[in-house]
């Protein structure tokens, strides 16, 4: 595409580049100030006159100056403007070159928390395991009269006690499965399963949850879906943790679906469908960072540490999937992915 010239334009001159050159001739002795403030006037009226015309011709006109010295201090000014440009970019690349090593420095500053995290994730997850695998056991024993006979408020005393340490063996298992994804380290047994099955127990397994919430949980699940390539243990995880996530953030009243259904011969579709609360628009890429919550105050409703989505995440492209979110702030959330169907 090129310039069009516009017919009144005025020609492009070399005086046109040199900014206060009437400053530059005065400062100079080449001129008096009466002489530049005459040379002004003059110029502005042929300006008014509608001439294109410049403060050099008024000088040149009025014979305060030669055409001489007026080229001279023309390309003065131009090496000047030259010579003050290319130290302007020397020290705008120099600037951004700093910036680039400070950027650079940063982000090395936060890799290296983020593994720091992770390492800390993994040991702290581990090293707590022993001692929750102890507090379980003698909780079993003690409920089971093992250790002696206990009475009505004693065992109330210790179930509370075993859903608080079943609770908390969750938790440890999600941030120990959180720092093998961190690491690389996720490792998946895919084999034919059965979907529906196994999604079929997982609904059940939710109902209590939500009843106490208030929430009804229904699920649309054929018996004839064909199995798919998928580790059992983890996807079962997967749709724990939607569906948990569903009944949390479900006020009472709602509910929360479980829909599969085959997508062609070769897929199989899971969505989670909720009537919650939904995920604010321009927030959705929040949800799956972990340690976080869209409410970060510290008197949040919802509980959690914020690792589940970012698992369920991981996970799902594990399996060479994708997760796919559809949301509406105030009437719910749809998360849906597909698994590879196997026909035998």
């Amino acid at each position: 595409m090129g310039f069009v010239v516009q017919p009144n334009a005025p020609k492009l001159t070399p005086e046109m580049l040199i900014p206060r050159m009437g400053e530059y001739l005065v400062q100079k002795g080449l001129i008096s100030e009466p002489d530049l403030q005459r040379a002004l006037g003059y110029q502005q009226e042929q300006v008014v006159k509608g001439q294109h015309y410049m403060l050099g011709q008024a000088l040149l006109d009025l014979r305060l100056l030669d055409r001489e010295t007026l080229d001279q201090i023309i390309t003065e000014q131009i090496l000047q403007l030259r010579t003050a440009l290319q130290a302007a970019n020397r020290n705008l690349e120099q600037r951004v070159q700093e910036r680039t090593a400070e950027l650079n420095q940063a982000l090395n500053r936060v890799s290296e928390l983020s593994q720091m995290k992770a390492n800390f994730v993994s040991n702290i997850s581990h090293e707590l395991r022993t001692p929750l695998t102890h507090i379980k056991g003698y909780v079993e024993l003690m409920i089971s009269e093992t250790l002696g006979s206990i009475n009505e408020d004693q065992r109330h005393a210790m179930e509370v006690g075993q859903r608080a340490t079943a609770k908390l063996e969750s938790l440890i298992e999600d941030l120990i499965m959180f720092s093998l994804a961190s690491h690389g380290e996720l490792s998946l047994k895919l084999v034919p399963m059965d979907l529906a099955r196994l999604a079929k127990l997982v609904t059940r397994s939710a109902v209590s949850k939500a009843e106490e919430r208030g929430v009804r949980v229904t699920s649309s699940i054929p018996d004839a879906l064909p199995l798919v390539q998928a580790d059992n243990e983890k996807i079962g995880w997967v749709l724990g943790q939607l569906l948990d996530n569903a009944i949390k953030f479900t006020p009472s009243g709602g509910s929360v679906t479980m829909d599969i259904k085959e997508e062609g011969r070769n897929l199989v579709q899971v969505s989670v469908m909720d009537t919650g609360i939904g995920i604010p628009p321009g927030r959705m890429n929040e949800i799956f960072e972990p340690f976080h919550q869209l409410d970060g105050s510290s008197t949040r409703r919802y509980g959690g540490t914020g690792l589940g989505l970012s698992l369920v995440r991981q996970i799902v492209e594990a399996h060479g999937s994708l997760l796919d979110v559809r949301s509406t702030e105030g009437k719910g959330s749809t998360f849906t992915f597909p698994l590879l169907a196997v026909h035998e």
